[in-house]
């Protein structure tokens, strides 16, 4: 039989999950469910089922306070942005990340006050790694 691939990357859904533990620190099925739009109409049980996926691949960790579980990120948000951009550059843009840059500067629908935004932190990134 098969061993099941351990996945390195959130789904949507989890991703979705992760974003409002981030936000919060930490939090039950319950915290994570008032938070998402109400439009989501998304079952306790199927909530419970996917931060419990979310544990099993390492994305989480839980302890149990009463009769509820209490979910917190093992992973802080900017390094998984970190990593995921990573396997984006190397996947898409041949590991080249001025090449995924170039791209997103290139993006016509990016307003001139973010450019100069990229700009000003490219500017400081320089002057931080000068000699």
């Amino acid at each position: 039989m098969r061993q099941k691939k351990r996945n390195e990357f959130l789904t949507e859904v989890e991703l979705e999950f992760m974003t409002e533990l981030w936000a919060m620190g930490e939090g039950s099925v319950r915290d994570v469910l008032a938070r998402l739009n109400p439009d989501r109409n998304l079952a306790y049980t199927s909530a419970a089922t996917i931060l419990r996926i979310m544990e099993q691949k390492g994305f989480v960790t839980s302890t149990k306070r009463g009769k509820t579980f209490i979910y917190v990120p093992v992973l802080a948000k900017d390094a998984y942005q970190a990593k995921t951009l990573r396997d984006l550059s190397n996947k898409l843009f041949d590991g080249t990340p001025a090449t995924m840059v170039a791209r997103l500067v290139d993006d016509d629908g990016l307003s001139e006050e973010s450019l100069k935004e990229i700009q000003a932190l490219l500017r400081r990134r320089l002057e931080n790694d000068a000699p």
